[in-house]
């Protein structure tokens, strides 16, 4: 007796087991076919669509460069004007504005290595610092054309904040005069103490 219910009990559990089997690949089934409808892409198809994307930046990037390099030869004579200094030169300038000084050393004995001129970055550093103000750290475009522009022109002097700002609006009353600019205060000087 006691077989028999063991033998319908053990019958029971794997009739139990393989339609759980059963029910699971059907589920799993329904999810693949249902993720492959559903549009979103594979990470293969992500790649495929960035690539163009990706190889036009690249390739806008690449001519710029170019562009800089060119105009860099065009402007500077001597040295400092050739690709390898212009290319390092920047590279320096960047990296000491970035305060990664043993970076900047390295990057300096290669330039010195290919002939170029260091009064050349001396001064497009002295430059950069000028327009120290104007760099937003956030954005690496600035500094990029920040040391480009000192690399070109290395006695470029930063515009004026009044000159750079639009002329003030027109007072609304006639007789509202406008305000001279405020002069700095002369240092007070210590008075004598009095005699008794």
């Amino acid at each position: 007796m006691r077989q028999r219910v063991f033998e319908s009990r053990n019958a029971v559990l794997r009739q139990f087991a393989a339609t759980l089997a059963v029910s699971s690949l059907l589920v799993l089934a329904g999810l693949g076919g249902a993720s492959a409808q559903s549009g979103t892409p594979t990470p293969d198809q992500g790649k495929a669509a960035a690539q163009p994307a990706d190889a036009a930046k690249d390739a806008a990037q690449n001519q710029r460069r170019t562009d800089e390099f060119a105009e860099a030869a065009q402007v500077i004579n001597g040295p400092a004007g050739n690709p390898e200094c212009v290319w390092l030169g920047r590279r320096v300038v960047r990296l000491m504005w970035r305060d990664d000084l043993d970076t900047a050393f390295r990057h300096l004995d290669l330039y010195d290595r290919f002939g170029c001129p260091g009064g050349h970055i001396q001064a497009a550093f002295r430059c950069l610092t000028r327009f120290g103000g104007q760099i937003d750290p956030k954005v690496a475009e600035t500094l990029d054309s920040r040391v480009h522009a000192c690399w070109i022109n290395p006695a470029a002097q930063p515009q004026q904040a009044a000159a750079s700002a639009s002329p003030p609006a027109a007072p609304a009353a006639n007789n509202a005069q406008p305000q001279p600019a405020a002069s700095p205060s002369p240092a007070a000087s210590p008075t004598p103490a009095p005699q008794k």
